[in-house]
């Protein structure tokens, strides 16, 4: 049973909780999402909360063609590319001027843990959108390449060539900065 549905039901014939139950659910990950477009993330906290507007407004009709969190991400995908469309680009805060907060435990194994996944995260970045898109929604949310494929508005097939190129990509990138493999 999909629960951001059947919450969404409940809102729209008049239960408030059942929005507050999405916004729960849903708002870390569309915040990361959206994140991967505007590379901003008081941003993409902007559209995420416009996101939930759309729904708490307009109150769009759920077809049920998809899970709901697929339709959500695609709201929120639509939103955000109607924000890039009509402002600049925005600049990208640099990775190293982000604060690190360790662990107490090991901070020597945290230590290293984090500037791997800066390597990464680095690395992501300097992959075409569309890549880091794919692997985002694949890897970190969790959708499947049929859902990705609706959210992106791209084929299945189109979504697994992009995924094994995105893939490629990555650990070109990751090679290229000299980013060794945990055996």
């Amino acid at each position: 049973m999909d629960h951001g549905a059947g919450s969404y039901r409940r809102y729209l014939a008049g239960d408030d909780e059942g929005l507050h139950e999405i916004i729960r659910e849903y708002r870390a990950g569309l915040i990361l999402y959206l994140n991967s477009f505007v590379q901003n993330i008081h941003t993409a906290e902007d559209l995420t909360e416009d996101t939930f507007a759309e729904l708490a407004i307009r109150c769009p009709k759920f077809s049920g063609k998809s899970t709901f969190k697929t339709w959500l991400y695609a709201i929120g995908r639509h939103i955000t590319a109607k924000h890039l469309r009509t402002h600049a680009r925005l600049s990208i805060v640099p990775l190293e001027s982000q604060e690190y907060l360790a662990d107490e435990e090991s901070i020597e194994g945290n230590y290293i843990k984090s500037e791997q996944k800066r390597a990464v995260h680095k690395a992501l970045h300097r992959l075409k959108p569309d890549y880091r898109q794919v692997l985002y929604l694949s890897y970190f949310e969790g959708f499947s390449n049929a859902e990705t494929a609706v959210i992106m508005q791209k084929s299945t097939r189109q979504i697994e060539s992009l995924l094994y190129n995105a893939k490629k990509a990555l650990r070109t990138e990751l090679e290229r900065s000299g980013f060794e493999y945990e055996e």
